[in-house]
């Protein structure tokens, strides 16, 4: 079976992308793409600590998030159409989301300092044990598994699009608020975010040493794209908790 037949929830990580007309020359690696992400990692903290002081002087981050969270979906959009591009346009990616998440940590950050932190422990934590259940075969990512997540995950992803439409109108959606049902979303949401990477270390593993070296940028696109979506869930159902209790 080809193994762009594959497909996952995360969209970075498509069958459009791998399709390999470029048979010779270096070859997708693990360790590439874990060093490209390990610099966009930095990279985003960077970013975020530099807003945090900022917003500490006073500066409002609402155009930060919007700006930042508007940017990255624009890029995304050209990297889906443009693939041969993307070398130079996931460093750019990396930077929108830097914007976004320190504009959208600053808030938690402000008012609780220590949470932000908490979240990006959480997140690390995850993803190492979502990472040994895939190497150890814990969970094994079959076919019925990875329909169920990325069902799950285009029902969050609607359930999002649609409440930030209404929002527009002046209609407030109950996802935003800190009701059980709100917590409860968000747990789901974090949840299904956490089995992404499920799917997007299935996907890595199947292309390495088979996939051409600038699909690396590709690969670390699409799993700083989960990790980014985890944390925020993650930082979302803390403030949730600690604002409600």
């Amino acid at each position: 079976m080809a193994l762009r037949n594959f497909r996952t929830s995360n969209p970075a990580f498509t069958g459009y992308f791998w399709e390999d007309k470029q048979r010779s020359g270096s070859k997708m690696s693990v360790a590439g793409v874990f060093i490209k992400s390990m610099i966009g990692i930095i990279a985003i903290a960077a970013i975020t600590g530099y807003l945090w002081t900022l917003n500490e002087d006073g500066m409002p981050m609402r155009w930060f998030i919007l700006g930042g969270m508007l940017g990255a979906i624009v890029i995304s959009v050209v990297i889906s159409v443009r693939q041969h591009w993307a070398h130079i346009l996931v460093p750019l990616y990396i930077i929108a989301k830097g914007i976004f998440l320190g504009g959208f940590s600053a808030f938690a950050h402000r008012n609780y300092p220590e949470l932000p932190y908490q979240a990006i422990g959480v997140t690390i934590v995850t993803f190492f044990v979502m990472l040994v259940l895939y190497q150890t075969r814990i969970i094994v990512v079959t076919k019925k598994l990875k329909s169920i997540i990325i069902t799950t995950v285009a029902s969050i992803m609607v359930v999002y699009i649609i409440s930030w439409i209404l929002s527009f109108v002046g209609i407030k959606s109950y996802i935003w608020g800190t009701s059980w049902v709100a917590i409860v979303f968000n747990i789901l949401a974090s949840i299904a975010a956490s089995f992404a990477l499920l799917l997007d270390f299935d996907y890595i593993e199947r292309y390495k040493n088979t996939a051409p070296k600038q699909k690396e940028w590709i690969a670390t696109w699409g799993l700083l794209a989960t990790l980014i979506w985890l944390y925020v869930e993650i930082l979302r159902l803390m403030q949730k908790f600690a604002i409600r209790f």
